[in-house]
């Protein structure tokens, strides 16, 4: 089995590079992970057969869930963990090297964003602080540290500490990123109504309960009013993976070049759908998850356009994919 050195995944460029790159990383990966590995052979393909992006085998993110998804032989530094409604199964992600989150998820906001420490970042993600081991918790926690700004930091419950802090970030001229999950933002959108002009409002989904689940056009909707801002950012990421897709408005989502999405039939989950436009499953390739797997079938429901980006229209009903039955999980 033969490594493929982690830095080699940033210097993709080009779709002929990334699938290269993605085909080196689906050798590496169907030998060295026994869970990816079994995956594949049950599915009887012979892995030279393999040699386009669409040929490749997507392992549902379900496996996260009750395998321990690794390639190779290190030891985990951290484990992710996603959240759960109680009695449900997380998934945990065994990461055995934190420098490539840490390298994609500051590759990723420089290419979107610029610097960070050109900003000031305040974060309103209360049910996260709850949990340990959250990814989404670690993402904050280095762009704040990588802010550079005494004033970045959390305020999960404290709405008048976060616009006091914007305030003054404002009064200074400072970039401003307010990352919030929605329930937070909207919260704060409604009981303060405060004026967020020129400050970046980044919802990263996600009603965890504590509101009535609404669309993203109203999400989006009532946040652009209650904030008197023109639009509203999202990030899209998730446990599972070490790279993160940003939107800068209207829900249009862009991957970094080391990150691709690919659309699935929704009537059959290995048929994957040629051509934009056409609505269906995403899966995602994450070369980033060089250590784990980088080969996703997820639960979510979107469609691709021709540019690459990609939307999120909502998820399947029914959220355990169809192919996971291959494996006893």
């Amino acid at each position: 089995m033969r490594a493929v050195k982690a830095q080699s995944i940033f210097r993709v460029k080009s779709d002929n590079s990334f699938l290269k790159k993605a085909l080196e990383v689906f050798r590496f990966q169907s030998e060295g992970n026994p869970v990816y590995k079994e995956f594949i052979e049950k599915l009887r393909i012979d892995r030279s057969d393999v040699r386009t992006l669409e040929a490749i085998p997507f392992l549902p993110v379900e496996f996260f869930k009750t395998r321990k998804v690794i390639t190779g032989s290190r030891s985990p530094e951290k484990i992710f963990e996603s959240s759960g409604t109680t009695g449900s199964t997380i998934s945990r992600h065994y990461v055995t090297d934190t420098g490539i989150y840490d390298r994609s998820l500051l590759a990723t906001f420089n290419i979107f964003y610029g610097d960070p420490a050109e900003y000031m970042i305040a974060a309103m993600l209360p049910s996260y602080l709850e949990r340990e081991n959250s990814s989404l918790i670690y993402m904050v926690e280095q762009l704040i540290r990588l802010s550079r700004d005494s004033r970045s930091g959390f305020f999960g419950n404290n709405p008048r500490d976060l616009l006091s802090v914007i305030a003054s970030g404002k009064a200074d001229g400072k970039k401003i990123l307010l990352i919030g999950v929605s329930y937070a933002l909207l919260d704060l959108a409604e009981n303060f109504s405060p004026d967020l002009s020129g400050v970046i409002v980044m919802e990263t989904g996600g009603m965890k309960g504590r509101r009535k689940e609404i669309t993203r056009e109203e999400l989006h909707s009532a946040l652009k009013k209650g904030f008197n801002v023109e639009k509203i950012h999202s990030e899209y990421g998730m446990t599972e993976l070490l790279s993160q897709a940003y939107s800068s408005g209207e829900g249009i989502f862009r991957c970094p070049p080391w990150m691709k999405i690919i659309i699935r039939d929704p009537q059959d989950p290995f048929a994957m759908i040629s051509g934009p436009g056409r609505t269906g499953g995403i899966n995602i390739i994450d070369l980033a998850n060089i250590n784990s797997c980088s080969f996703l079938s997820t639960s979510d429901l979107g469609r691709l356009h021709a540019d690459g980006s990609f939307e999120v229209l909502g998820r399947f009903d029914n959220s355990d994919i169809r192919g996971c039955n291959l494996l006893t999980i």
